[in-house]
């Protein structure tokens, strides 16, 4: 369901009372608590701004007993540009309330990413691109992400850099295999190899 805005926030979960309090104070304290994320506003407190793009929207048409039933499906995907990302869908039989609950699922779905510099030809030590190589699949696309120089840019098609761009990752040299025209499992798989970056232990995490 799409949550009304109109209205004040009240928490439903104890992390959304935590955040509400005031006891957890930042995502990556929301990420490590353990607790499930099940309300966006949790997202909507704790980041002053968020881009939102919507990456697809397509009619899904079902048959039941009483005829043909239409609905929108649409996929969004939301950063602050600044190592947090989330990707999600949503469905309704108008195009706005699905976008509504598309970004409502991707804040929930908000992962963190970690940046560095770990291409061996720059080593400015800033946070621009991933910081080791990285892989993400779905369906039949694989995205393979590795680190790149500062001032490159991204290389990658116009899906993938969108995901990346909200993400906050500058620099990277991609490459895709699979049938990568299928914008959604470009997004996702890009999405994918975004969340090895935190999954991945570090030397410096250990």
């Amino acid at each position: 369901m799409a949550y009304d805005y109109e209205t004040k926030w009240v928490p439903s979960t104890r992390l959304g009372h935590l955040v509400s309090e005031g006891e957890v104070i930042s995502m990556d304290e929301v990420l490590s608590s353990g607790l499930p994320l099940k309300e966006p506003q949790i997202v909507d407190t704790l980041f002053s701004e968020l881009k939102e793009e919507v990456l697809d929207i397509n009619m899904v048409q079902r048959m039941t007993d009483s005829g043909r039933r239409v609905k929108f499906r649409a996929t969004v995907v939301v950063g602050n540009e600044d190592g947090f990302i989330g990707m999600g869908q949503g469905k309704d039989v108008q195009v706005g309330p699905a976008i509504r609950k598309a970004i409502d699922s991707a804040k929930i779905n908000m992962v963190s990413v970690k940046r560095g510099c770990g291409s061996w030809e720059c080593g400015c030590g800033t946070e621009h691109t991933v910081p080791f190589e990285v892989v993400g699949k779905m369906g039949s696309v694989k995205v393979i992400l590795k680190p790149a120089p500062r001032g490159l840019g991204l290389a990658a098609g116009g899906t993938a850099k969108i995901v990346m761009q909200l993400a906050g990752i500058k620099d990277v040299w991609t490459r895709t295999e699979g049938q990568t025209r299928t914008t959604l499992n470009f997004a996702k798989a890009t999405y994918e190899a975004l969340k090895q970056t935190a999954i991945v232990r570090t030397m410096e995490d250990k």
